[in-house]
């Protein structure tokens, strides 16, 4: 299977986003662009929702995505896809919303492993207290996408 791999510098900072012919696979902060890179129609969608998604412009993204993981995850990640845009709700509400109440560390954890962060939106997560809680991309980014989507003042 052919990978594609393609860069978006966003206003913070730069995101690596990679793809099959049919599918997103990966979208996550980066440094620097590591590698040479090599597009399709996925990535050029994926940039032009990004644009529009950091303009303000766009909310819900239609992108076909390949969410990969164990069972557990996937039940994990297809819940944060329902998360409304400017929303936010807590590892336990995740847990109880995939039927396993007592399992909202395991959500923090599968939250963590998220490959297609953003379109997955795992930084609409926090804890049961409000605190915000971790982000792959580093706290700063999770506060800035939060701010952006009218979900923290």
């Amino acid at each position: 299977m052919e990978i594609f791999t393609d860069y978006f510098d966003s206003p913070l900072g730069i995101i690596e986003i990679t793809a099959d012919k049919n599918s997103l696979c990966s979208l996550f902060f980066v440094n620097k662009k590591q590698i040479s890179y090599n597009t399709n129609d996925i990535l050029k969608n994926t940039k032009e929702e990004l644009k529009g998604y950091f303009d303000g412009n766009l909310r819900q993204f239609s992108i076909p995505l390949n969410i990969k993981g164990t069972k557990f995850e996937r039940d994990v990640y297809n819940e944060l896809l329902k998360i409304p845009y400017g929303k936010t709700c807590s590892y336990k509400d995740i847990a109880i919303s995939i039927g396993k109440e007592n399992s909202y560390r395991a959500v923090g954890n599968a939250n963590g492993k998220n490959d297609i962060s953003i379109i997955i939106p795992c930084h609409r997560v926090i804890t049961h207290n409000n605190k915000l809680g971790g982000y792959g991309g580093g706290l700063d980014i999770k506060i800035a996408l939060l701010k952006l989507e009218g979900a923290l003042r």
